[in-house]
């Protein structure tokens, strides 16, 4: 018996009979800005989250910082490994509301590559020294990364990606009140599958700091059962393993409130959708609140968790000693290279014909690495030369 192969054609016509009305469709996107021929077998969203992970910017994901520097431990989460995470988290959660799943999966992995290293210190660094020449947003410069700054075809910058994943890196974080302007249809509210991803992101960063931090030390679970969720979750644990202490503990506990959080957004998405009459594409976007969320009462614990780690954790001496030292870092370096454009490597020294100074510096402070950004400090900062890495 030949074997069938499954081409694109036949994936699109899956979605029409399987994903719920709601669901965007591949066959329904609006293309890319330049016109390529359609795959033999990978339907659009495929080749955009494919195209996203073989790019130099998800690759340099692995070294920048989630909370602790790359060089502080082995285990601790990377950007890439959040980026994975939420990839996970979202498609398992797209999945059972019958969603695009490589839509979503796409979303996930393009998330975070417009951070800067140092994590969210950086990018404060980076807003600052650009205040008087267009600012610096995270969200902005993914999008100016797939748009522009990748060099991987000939016939065009950037790469080339749906209309939908580069309206969504712009939307994912939206106020739904406010949609602002911006040429990706600011009147319309994000598709469900980037509410997805706004979500897993929350969910991802929050229970896996939890678990960074007790690793580190810097928490406790003594301190940790002040916080509702966590609470209620160990009490669960507890009853199905008293025995169970320590580490392998704190790892049951996190894990169950990813479970929580994942099992009340399925539930309350699908009471928001039928509360407000979601049937198609256009009734979402037609629908300025967060479609995908948690319920108010898992909302108001989540937040409480957000509370305790901003205070136990965000803003502990230990990890600002190293948010100190990337604010200086980048600091030095933006205003060096300001006053000194050669010292840029080549490959952005020649961006200078076609953008202004200070963003051709930010752009190329904002790809580098934590380790890239270190030892480019020692180099040029420093008066005796080494490498931190």
């Amino acid at each position: 018996m030949p074997m069938i192969l499954l081409d694109r054609a036949s994936y699109e016509q899956q979605e029409t009979e399987l994903l719920a009305p709601y669901a965007m469709k591949s066959a329904l996107s609006k293309g890319r800005k330049y016109p390529e021929p359609l795959h033999s077998y990978r339907p659009i969203f495929q080749r955009d989250r494919d195209r996203i992970v073989h790019s130099r910017a998800f690759r340099r994901l692995e070294y920048k910082t989630q909370v602790f520097v790359n060089h502080e431990g082995d285990h601790y989460r990377t950007r890439l490994t959040h980026t994975l995470e939420v990839a996970m988290i979202g498609r398992s959660i797209a999945r059972t509301l019958r969603l695009n799943e490589d839509l979503a999966e796409a979303m996930a992995f393009i998330h975070d590559i417009g951070h800067p290293p140092f994590g969210h210190s950086g990018e404060q660094a980076l807003n600052a020294l650009m205040e008087h020449h267009g600012g610096f947003e995270h969200n902005l410069q993914a999008l100016r990364l797939v748009e522009k700054l990748e060099k991987k075809y000939p016939e065009f910058d950037g790469l080339n990606l749906s209309w939908e994943v580069r309206e969504g890196i712009l939307k994912k974080n939206i106020d739904y009140n406010k949609p602002g302007d911006h040429q990706y249809e600011p009147e319309k509210a994000p598709l469900l599958e980037v509410q997805v991803v706004d979500v897993a992101d929350e969910i991802a960063y929050n229970s896996h700091d939890l678990d960074d931090g007790l690793r580190s030390g810097l928490l406790a679970i003594e301190d940790l059962q002040q916080v509702d969720i966590w609470a209620e979750v160990e009490q669960q644990i507890r009853k199905q393993y008293p025995a169970l202490d320590g580490r392998l503990l704190g790892y049951y506990v996190v894990r169950g409130i990813i479970d929580m959080q994942v099992r009340d957004v399925l539930n309350q998405t699908q009471a928001n959708l039928q509360a407000y009459g979601i049937n198609s594409v256009n009734d979402v976007q037609k629908t300025f609140v967060p479609l995908v969320s948690l319920s108010p009462i898992v909302a108001e614990k989540h937040k409480q968790l957000k509370r305790f780690l901003y205070t136990g954790l965000y803003t502990h001496h230990q990890v600002e000693i190293m948010n100190q030292k990337g604010l200086r870092i980048i600091t030095e370096l933006f205003n060096l290279f300001i006053d000194n454009p050669r010292l840029l490597e080549p490959y952005a020294y020649v961006r200078l014909e076609d953008y202004p100074l200070h963003r051709v510096v930010c752009d190329y402070i904002a790809g580098m690495t934590d380790r890239y950004a270190f030892n480019e400090y020692a180099k040029l900062c420093s008066l005796t030369e080494k490498n931190y890495f």
